[in-house]
């Protein structure tokens, strides 16, 4: 059993309606490292859902911060942390994925010893598939790709890494900022690795370290399987919180050319759920327009607040 006296580790976990999962997947983490501190924020759902995880973080000893709304992923994360000050290295994790603690050990000692490293290990699905093994996202088109099709220009894109697994050192998420508030759901954690990049930090998959995560065991995280159809959060978000990234971090003609090419983007974005689905509504294509409509709406109030004499 790892000891992490000393490491100071804390576990941070964002619940949305995930008790059963929680139950299932961070309970046995969480009692197997009993020197780690866990925090769990539940983002407000139901009374009965609110219960139900006080019983279960009071018996598995784990903090909990109860917040009277959702507050999101990001910001979540963001509130669990804070209520951990005295950890020196920080587990981020998705209710529906698990770690061995071994294999968490090995992540915390590499942490301690490369502070501005954000460490993603690899992950796989519970058939040992993998899930995540390193994304780029296109600077050009604000695409998220694989790094197989990565281009010969390496100024063209650059790395990220998910949030549903991510260790890294205090300093570096200090250094940072966490995550941004902004962004509720979808694209945090690519945000959050651009700027951990632009501060000179370093992005590492480490491929001899595994998690599981079982795709589907929250609302969807948008990295599932194409061609199932996925949510109207995960459609909205995913959309409007690109055309945000570009306005925070893109110049002028960068932000631009991501702006122009926003509507094929998001069609892409809506065929991850498959053509049938539109054989059963058009209710995605409303929320993609509204995505595309809010998304301009709020890139237009961020670069205004950046260059108020513009």
């Amino acid at each position: 059993m790892p000891d992490f006296t000393g490491a100071e580790v804390a576990i941070l976990v964002v619940n949305y309606g995930s008790s059963a999962l929680l139950e299932r997947n961070l309970a046995p983490l969480s009692r197997a490292l009993p020197d780690a501190l866990t925090v769990v924020v539940d983002n407000l759902t139901t009374a009965q859902e609110r219960a139900t995880l006080t019983t279960i973080a009071a018996r598995e000893n784990w903090r909990l911060v109860t917040p009277d709304s959702n507050l999101g992923f990001g910001s979540g994360v963001n509130a669990a942390a804070a209520a951990a000050p005295d950890a020196r290295v920080l587990l981020i994790l998705n209710p529906d994925a698990t770690i061995e603690p071994s294999a968490l050990a090995a992540l915390v000692e590499r942490a301690q010893g490369e502070p501005l490293a954000l460490l993603c290990p690899r992950i796989i699905r519970p058939d040992a598939s993998t899930w995540f093994s390193g994304a780029d996202l296109h600077l050009t088109d604000g695409r998220l790709r694989s790094p197989r099709s990565r281009p010969v220009d390496a100024t063209l894109w650059e790395p990220w890494v998910t949030g549903a697994c991510l260790v890294l050192h205090v300093d570096l998420w200090r250094a940072v900022g966490g995550f941004d508030d902004r962004y509720f759901l979808y694209w945090e954690d690519v945000d959050l690795s651009h700027r951990v990049l632009a501060a000179g930090g370093s992005l590492v998959v480490c491929d001899d370290v595994t998690a599981v995560h079982a795709e589907g065991g929250t609302q969807g995280d948008g990295h599932d399987t194409a061609g199932l159809p996925k949510s109207d959060t995960y459609y909205y978000f995913t959309i409007r919180n690109r055309l945000l990234f570009a306005a925070v971090h893109l110049d002028d003609a960068g932000f631009a050319r991501w702006n122009r090419n926003a509507p094929s983007v998001a069609r892409e974005v809506l065929l991850q759920g498959g053509r049938r689905q539109f054989l059963r509504s058009l209710r995605p294509l409303a929320v993609a327009w509204r995505a595309l409509r809010d998304g301009r709406r709020l890139a237009r109030e961020v670069r205004r607040a950046a260059h108020p004499s513009a």
